[in-house]
């Protein structure tokens, strides 16, 4: 009679709820069921709510304590010692009996709110007992003060509980591998299936306002998410009536369905404006403001976009008033400034009321596969094109992303990167907005000197940026600014051996590499503290399929084609304004061509050779023109160097290296490829010496600019 009773109890109080039961009772007889281990209820839970008599693997320490002793009497365990090795072997024995055996293979109770280390032995357990592993993650427990999560997360006596129990998997190493390799093996196939079931079971089937208030709910209303320059912190409660506010106020003077352009620095009022278009079902589309008057005419073409909201302030401080005239002679420009002058005190209290209500009865406007904002590509090889990203899309990067890092309220970030730039949008603001963590946007990446002395100021954990910013406040900062940080995070191009030696040696941190593009919202692989490997980009998030298309000349490696839930919903481009085109490859419809080279080891990482278009094919061999441009960076890291490649007319294609280090000369070159190993066919045949190279406002190489510079001087 005890286990009815007290799952009766359990529902009364946590209103658990099972979801996905079918798929337990369709795992079979020789089953290891494995969980997250969220608090001091979850053995409770499982045995309460899974219908079957079920053994529970338990540390022998944990056994021996006075308050687990008399539960003891009422569910069968099986001991285990992790100091000793036939435990594991037991229970591989055990399992080989057709039972279901229950483990956690984390060991131990998040003090993180996320997935900790994944022992290898649970998977190896699987693979020796020949048994299927039943992923199921508790969610909700650890809101409880039965967790360990007091000073981490917002506490409360009864928090809503969900058991997802997803399909069951089975881990299957290569049969020619044995002993430690095939346990690592298993261990990171464990580990994956723990990383997807997080994802699967996240909340990224809702609009990007509905998650706003999801994480209000359970962040709580006064928790302190945004700061930027004003030094004026935002709430949550603050954040949704302003976006409430804004959206509201610029209903009147825009339509619905329409794509509104945002040419907005990095600020809480930019956050509050795009959730505001967001919430009355407009499209924001984020302007690079750096790319000059031509390409925005040119985006404005693209997407169809008939009205520009901007600031006077913003404008008169970046100088753009040219541009800005320019553009009015296209589109509408409405100055938020004006929209906003005349907001009274009562205003601002009914806003704050609103805000405060919005949860009752709250309908999404638009569905989470329409497009919640438009970005534009690069222009980094060519002429930017519009990416229509979805709430499904950016609420999916997001969970993909928190399955594989552990971040919370505890964290703080430090946000410099441009909120028209994926990596600063996405990765930067709306994940960690999403998840309680607290964000300072600063509004411009460059300035070296001063962004170190922001994160020492706010003792800053999380900083996100490229090898150019990096490299930049690693030079320039003091030893102790980043004291508090706990990761780095890279991306948008590959980082130097000389970055990484400069952080690890001055602040003895660790930068991950990432790698992601626009279309893909952006993430599509990190390294991260559990799974690092120096020269490559990390693993691919959960949830994304791959394939490599064979590329004549490489033969280890192909180029990327990548398909999920994180792909663009399409394209939007100049031969057809407004018409959302969507993705497709030689794999078929859905999937996105990335147009990068790559490999892809036996653990799953993944290493950039280079995009399609920046190889050269000199003297019948392809040649990686990025191999020369870290080559360069080796003899002369102290400055910044790009290569492309030019028509030649006797060869065909000539390399051209353009650099900034006034010495730089062909020998030195010569000497650094013969000691690694590299033909002559990676020597360029012309330096190029420029007084700076053509950047972007993403701080990448603006490889278009550069190669009508240098083939304009050849001609001349």
């Amino acid at each position: 009679m005890i286990k009815p009773i007290i799952r009766l109890v359990l529902k009364a109080l946590y209103r658990v709820q099972v979801k996905g039961i079918e798929h337990y009772h369709g795992a079979g007889k020789r089953v290891l069921i494995v969980s997250n281990h969220t608090s001091f209820l979850d053995p409770l839970l499982l045995w309460a709510f899974l219908p079957d008599e079920i053994t529970f693997a338990i540390n022998t320490h944990i056994a021996r304590s006075w308050w687990v002793k008399p539960a003891l009497h009422w569910v069968r365990t099986f001991p285990m010692d992790p100091i000793n090795p036939m435990s594991i072997k037991a229970l591989t024995h055990h399992l080989r009996r057709d039972l279901k055996a229950v483990v956690f293979p984390e060991g131990r109770i998040t003090v993180t709110g996320s997935l900790m280390k994944i022992y290898d032995g649970s998977g190896m357990v699987a693979d020796k007992a020949d048994a299927v592993v039943l992923p199921i993650r508790i969610d909700g427990a650890q809101y409880s003060p039965f967790s360990r999560l007091k000073g981490v997360v917002r506490l409360r006596w009864l928090p809503r509980i969900t058991i997802n129990i997803l399909p069951s998997r089975k881990i299957s190493p290569p049969p020619d591998i044995h002993g430690e390799e095939r346990r690592r093996h298993a261990g990171l196939a464990l580990s994956d299936i723990m990383s997807e079931m997080i994802f699967a079971t996240g909340n990224h089937h809702g609009t990007l306002f509905s998650a706003l208030l999801d994480a209000r709910k359970v962040h709580g209303g006064k928790t302190l998410v945004l700061e930027d320059t004003e030094r004026k912190p935002a709430s949550y409660n603050q954040l949704i009536a302003r976006a409430l506010f804004a959206g509201e106020r610029l209903e009147r003077l825009t339509e619905a369905g329409e794509t509104v352009g945002l040419l907005l620095p990095t600020a809480i009022g930019t956050v509050a404006t795009l959730l505001g278009l967001q919430h009355t079902g407009r499209i924001p589309a984020m302007l690079n403001f750096s790319t000059g008057v031509s390409v925005l005419l040119a985006a404005c073409e693209t997407a169809a976009i008939r009205t520009v909201l901007t600031s006077r302030r913003f404008v008169e401080g970046a100088k753009l008033e040219d541009t800005i005239s320019q553009l009015e002679t296209k589109v509408k420009v409405i100055y938020l400034d004006d929209v906003f002058r005349d907001v009274s005190a009562l205003d601002k209290l009914r806003a704050l009321a609103k805000g405060r209500a919005v949860d009752y009865g709250y309908r999404n406007r638009v569905s989470a596969d329409s497009p919640a904002v438009i970005l534009f590509t690069s222009g980094s090889e060519g002429a930017p094109k519009g990416v229509a990203l979805s709430h499904a899309n950016l609420l999916s990067n997001r969970e993909q992303f928190a399955a594989r890092v552990d971040f919370g309220p505890q964290d703080v970030i430090l946000n410099a990167l441009p909120l028209f730039h994926s990596f600063g949008l996405t990765t930067g603001t709306l994940l960690p907005l999403l998840s309680g963590t607290r964000i300072f946007l600063y509004p411009s990446p460059l300035h070296y000197r001063i962004i170190p002395e922001v994160a020492y100021d706010i003792n800053a954990t999380i900083l996100f940026g490229t090898n150019t910013f990096l490299s930049g406040y690693g030079k320039h900062a003091h030893p102790y600014d980043f004291y508090s940080i706990r990761y780095v995070f890279a991306g948008a191009e590959k980082v130097q051996a000389e970055t990484r030696k400069l952080w690890a040696e001055k602040f003895g941190i660790r930068i991950m590499e990432g790698y992601g593009v626009t279309e893909t919202s952006p993430v599509l692989t990190v390294n991260t503290p559990m799974h690092y490997r120096e020269g490559t980009v990390g693993r691919l998030m959960p949830g994304i399929d791959y394939a490599l298309e064979p590329v004549e000349g490489i033969a280890d490696g192909g180029r990327l084609h990548v398909k999920g839930p994180n792909v663009m919903l399409g394209y939007l481009q100049a031969h057809a304004p407004a018409r959302i085109e969507p993705p497709a490859s030689c794999f078929g419809p859905g999937w996105y061509d990335t147009g990068d080279i790559v490999s892809v080891d036996e653990h799953g990482f993944v290493t950039i050779k280079g995009r399609a278009k920046r190889f050269a094919k000199i003297g019948g061999e392809m040649i990686s023109l990025a191999v020369i441009e870290e080559l360069a960076a080796k003899v002369w890291p102290d400055a910044q160097h790009a290569v492309i490649s030019l028509p030649d007319p006797r060869k065909g294609e000539q390399i051209v290296l353009a650099t900034n280090h006034a010495r730089a000369e062909r020998t030195p070159l010569f000497e650094r490829a013969r000691a690694e190993g590299l033909g002559e066919l990676y020597l360029p045949k012309q330096i190029r010496i420029l007084p700076a190279l053509p950047l972007l406002g993403s701080g990448k190489i603006d490889y278009p600019s550069l190669a009508a510079l240098l083939s304009a001087e050849n001609s001349a």
